[in-house]
């Protein structure tokens, strides 16, 4: 840490924690000699600070193995034992009253950075939304409409449309390199970064949940009426338009939807379920 001492910077390295991100699970390989020294950290008072698998940064988990799974269950965790508060707490059980606080209560917990997070398994989708689902009550897509509710995982896909649409309009950084590009007929569209075919499968999985591919994907599947709107009113008007011409079905448990509910493969279906 010389950078520390050359600005006069006294650090607590008892706080210290290292990480390293590995897609190789092989026990044996990380049982080896060599491994373990590489996994570990050598401070400048002598101790050795030992890798750890989890880490919590800013209120995000971070798992060694690229996966989002604790800090889902976690976030979700949390905010089951808010929603069960409040329904225990308050007698008024009015529609009014429970979404008003389960919006500004324990939706939050549910979203908090999903920019970075937001989950493509079907099985960390459905965490999140049996969260929703058992504090709605009764059928939960029909619940859904009833309390003109739009899922989590839509409201995930429409957060990443908007943090988009703010990068290619230069009001946040383009921290992602994403490149735009600029089509008579079909607007803006974002060249998705192109994948390596050799890699291993470990790779693709990770590959699939990185927030450049999935603003990629999510982007270019819009008509030209979001993908080139002017302002963040227009942008936020035209793409409820576009979202409510599909049907919002997430995967829960107990229920079977057509396909992960996702726009994505709402648009590519050809339009098949398409509400009228």
């Amino acid at each position: 840490m010389e950078w520390t001492l050359a600005n006069n910077m006294k650090l607590n390295e008892n706080k210290f924690q290292v990480m390293n991100f590995c897609l190789n699970s092989s026990k044996l390989l990380q049982s080896m000699p060599f491994s373990i020294e590489s996994l570990q950290y050598m401070a400048t008072n002598g101790q050795t600070i030992d890798n750890t698998e989890i880490v919590k940064d800013l209120g995000i988990y971070i798992s060694n193995d690229c996966s989002w799974t604790h800090h889902i269950n976690t976030a979700a965790s949390s905010a089951r034992k808010m929603a069960s508060w409040i329904l225990g707490a308050f007698r008024d059980k009015s529609a009014l009253t429970m979404m008003t606080l389960f919006k500004s209560l324990v939706r939050l917990k549910l979203e908090y950075c999903c920019l970075v997070w937001s989950p493509t398994k079907i099985t960390e989708i459905q965490t999140l939304e049996n969260v929703q689902r058992e504090f709605s009550k009764s059928s939960y897509w029909e619940r859904l409409k009833k309390l003109k509710l739009i899922s989590l995982q839509r409201r995930r896909e429409r957060y990443i449309i908007i943090h988009t649409w703010k990068i290619m309009k230069n009001m946040v950084p383009n921290g992602m390199s994403l490149q735009f590009t600029t089509n008579e007929r079909l607007g803006n569209k974002i060249k998705p970064p192109k994948f390596p075919h050799k890699a291993q499968r470990s790779v693709s999985s990770a590959y699939e949940s990185f927030y450049t591919i999935k603003a990629a994907l999510l982007w270019n599947i819009l008509p030209k009426s979001v993908n080139s709107a002017e302002s963040l009113g227009a942008l936020k008007s035209e793409l409820s338009r576009f979202m409510d011409q599909y049907p919002d079905m997430p995967p829960v448990t107990g229920y079977a939807p057509p396909n992960s509910n996702s726009l994505i493969d709402w648009r590519n279906s050809g339009g098949h379920g398409v509400c009228a």
